[in-house]
């Protein structure tokens, strides 16, 4: 079998490389592929193995710890349900009527038919003698308790617990039972004076046997209780043909601090485990034979190397047959490569399925498109971006205004108003010198508010008094730098659209502060307000009219994003009937 699968192999090898000589690049990569997979599925292998078997001694160490604790806790909750139990009627012995009495034997028969596990509860004198019992209220002929191990030690060690080694009770009439005793000095009262006594509560062993029946252990595990002295309380049966229960042994674990312990007899490694029950000073210990293992081994060892052979048969396949796949788009997606290059963006590559190759070629066309629409947009965007600054230097002088401007100067000087003459030349001059500004398009903003002062000012004039302006600045921000030509504008569309057609007088506030780190200009008026439908889509469409200076509040909006990014602009609130105002948000620069 083992040559069959190296022959066929063989001829896979030899296949491969007909296949492939041809394409040197082709070849390396499939070749290298293979190593490396082979490589790495040896590291693998040999990996896996080892921490299969640390984890599975790992986990069997750890199961059989489980298994030990589980055994520990019943004990331990079975122990202190007795120990309850005396503490009840030790209790109702020291603070009840004159002992013997109805009361307490009616308590303690009821704990006897609730508890199924306890034999017999019974109260000795410390002489021995027995004053109260249920079931069994009559020792048998003979009996002496003073010679009892259980009866001595409670009475010298008054107050405290003591739990026998298993044995048979035969002290009373009618009873013949394999029980472990509980018994613990009590007071009681009697004939008028306080006494000493023993409780003897009689545990039936077949709760402890069933208790460590419960649990599930491997074929050669098994678990046994010793005492202090290291007697044996429970042991399997069942076990007794591959078992060294010597007592010079159980005397060893009996001295052992609670814990896990690996150890080697007669060739044989072994897992010992020792837990010490709560109250009794008793041990249990639990045994495990690590030699279990190697029947796993065995089959994992074979799982692995069957498991490598038949990976590097399918790595060598499957990679001939992929390769084969992946070069073919991979060269049409050269060819692509080099047409771009070549600054020819008129390419498209077919995508079939939804491999990787696929997807790159999708990623492929997407790109492509994603650069002739960014370049077609870099395009657009430096064309709006001209034709803004082109609009904002012819804007800056319109021959309407200034026609209008020179007719109310004519009018006036007709009319003898020498004073509103000069006023309104006057203004008209410092409007033209900040427009001219030397060419620059970045002024301060106390030369902004100068201009749009010299405009309302001219406006004013013409519309014989119709609104009035009002102008304010914080201190530090006058020095900020701005884009020129950026409220004339605004207060334009003010005038024109909103105070022109008012009966009442109009007012328009100018305001420039510092706000959250960022240069705000305030336009406010008291005009007939914008249409909220109109308002909504307010930045998306030129505002300006024939009268105007030929800036729409779109050209302003735009120039300000276009020359400090997208966080700043304008922001339009309006009311009918109340007025609007225009917040323009700019960076803060000093230079």
């Amino acid at each position: 079998m083992r040559d069959r699968v190296f022959e066929y192999i063989k001829s896979v090898f030899v296949n491969v490389f007909k296949e492939i000589k041809v394409r040197s690049m082709q070849f390396i990569i499939t070749f290298s592929f293979a190593l490396i997979a082979f490589m790495g599925m040896l590291f693998v292998g040999f990996v896996l193995y080892d921490k299969f078997l640390q984890v599975t001694e790992q986990d069997m160490i750890f199961n059989f710890r489980q298994v030990l604790e589980e055994v520990n806790l019943n004990f331990e909750y079975y122990i202190k349900d007795m120990i309850y139990i005396s503490n009840t009627i030790s209790n109702q012995l020291s603070v009840g009527e004159d002992f013997p009495n109805s009361k307490l034997l009616d308590q303690m028969n009821v704990i006897l038919n609730s508890k199924d596990d306890i034999v017999t509860i019974a109260v000795f004198s410390d002489k021995g003698e027995l004053l109260l019992a249920t079931p069994f209220s009559k020792l048998k002929a003979g009996s002496n308790v003073q010679n009892q191990n259980w009866f001595n030690l409670a009475l010298e060690n008054f107050g405290n617990y003591y739990f026998s080694p298993p044995h048979v009770q035969d002290l009373f009439e009618g009873q013949r039972s394999w029980v472990i005793s509980l018994s613990r000095g009590v007071t009681f009262e009697r004939k008028g004076r306080r006494m000493n006594g023993v409780l003897l509560l009689d545990m039936n062993f077949r709760t402890i046997d069933r208790l460590c029946q419960m649990v599930n252990l491997g074929k050669r595990s098994y678990i046994y209780i010793i005492d202090s002295g290291g007697n044996m309380i429970y042991k399997p049966p069942q076990q007794l043909n591959h078992l060294e229960l010597s007592r010079k042994n159980n005397m060893n674990f009996a001295s052992h601090p609670d814990g896990s312990y690996l150890e080697r007899i007669n060739g044989e490694k072994r897992l010992v485990i020792v837990r010490t029950v709560a109250y009794t000073r008793w041990k249990i210990i639990g045994v495990s034979y690590m030699d279990e293992l190697i029947t796993t081994k065995k089959e994992v060892s074979r799982f692995i190397v069957f498991a490598v052979v038949l990976a590097l048969f399918f790595v060598i396949l499957s990679s001939v047959l992929i390769f084969k796949k992946i070069f073919r788009p991979m060269k049409r997606l050269e060819d692509c490569m080099k047409m771009i290059e070549k600054e020819n963006f008129d390419v498209h590559l077919e995508v079939k399925g939804e491999n990787e190759i696929a997807q790159l070629s999708r990623a492929f066309n997407l790109m492509v498109s994603k650069i002739k629409h960014l370049m077609s947009q870099i395009v657009l965007e430096e064309e709006q971006k001209r034709k803004s600054e082109l609009s904002a230097l012819q804007a800056q002088i319109n021959p309407h205004f200034l026609y209008n401007t020179l007719d109310s100067i004519v009018w006036m000087a007709e009319n003898g108003k020498m004073d509103e003459v000069i006023q309104m030349v006057t203004a008209l001059a410092r409007f033209f010198r900040i427009s001219i500004s030397k060419g620059k398009n970045i002024i301060t903003v106390r030369e902004e508010l100068e201009y749009a002062r010299s405009y309302l000012t001219i406006q004013k004039i013409r519309y014989k008094d119709k609104f009035r302006f009002e102008i304010q600045a914080q201190p530090e921000a006058l020095e900020c730098r701005t884009l020129k030509l950026i409220l004339q504008p605004i207060i334009e569309n003010s005038i024109y659209h909103g105070i022109e057609n008012m009966v009442d007088e109009g007012f328009i506030k100018v305001s420039a502060q510092i706000v959250d780190n960022k240069l705000l200009y305030v336009v406010r008026d008291n005009g007939l307000g914008i249409k909220p439908e109109i308002l909504k889509n307010i930045l998306e469409y030129q505002t300006e009219g024939k009268r105007g200076s030929g800036i729409g509040i779109k050209n302003v909006h735009e120039r300000i994003q276009l020359f400090f990014g997208k966080e700043y602009g304008l922001h339009i609130e309006s009311e009918l009937e109340v007025g609007t105002t225009v917040e323009i948000w700019l960076p803060i620069v000093k230079e």
